[in-house]
């Protein structure tokens, strides 16, 4: 099945692959596929990863399907970068595939929804209750911001309550 819908959504721009990606995402993986062997256990900083294996900013710029993909195996998954602001990123095409180096380049911009509903997202988490790994949550300045430090500030008050640990992107 999998090898299936990797072929099929290569047939798509990679933007357009992305999206379709999280919005499937949505509707699948209620129950964790696997269970992590306790040797991969990983005890960092005061927190306590599953495993040492994560999906890193960019992926989910929303916090859209974090559950999913802790479900998946990741140990971690950071969110964002969010910005205080929604932002459309860079202009399009903005996304770029290198088949030949099974690679993909990302110039996107930190195109997101904005602190505001990615909060509404993280709340939904629940994070308290999340036993089977760790988020992070990943925060930038707005492309147009006029004070940088501002922003940060923002975004870390706003959002910063609802994850692990913050990564802040310059």
């Amino acid at each position: 099945m999998s090898n299936l819908f990797l072929k099929l959504i290569k047939f798509f721009p990679p933007e357009l692959a992305h999206n379709i990606t999280i919005k499937l995402l949505k509707f699948s993986f209620k129950k964790k596929i696997l269970i992590d062997n306790p040797i991969l256990n990983q005890h960092l900083l005061g927190l306590d990863f599953s495993n040492p294996i994560g999906l890193a900013a960019g992926f989910d710029k929303n916090a859209e399907v974090v559950n999913p993909m802790l479900n998946l195996g990741f140990g971690f998954v950071e969110v964002g970068t969010i910005t205080a602001k929604p932002q459309y990123g860079n202009e399009k095409p903005r996304i770029f595939r290198l088949s030949e180096d099974m690679a993909i380049i990302n110039h996107l911009g930190f195109n997101n929804a904005g602190s505001d509903k990615v909060l509404q997202n993280l709340q939904k988490l629940k994070l308290s209750n999340l036993s089977s790994g760790i988020v992070g949550i990943n925060i930038g300045k707005n492309k147009n911001s006029e004070d940088a430090v501002s922003d940060y500030c923002y975004c870390l008050e706003k959002i910063g309550p609802y994850g692990h640990y913050i990564t802040i992107n310059i």
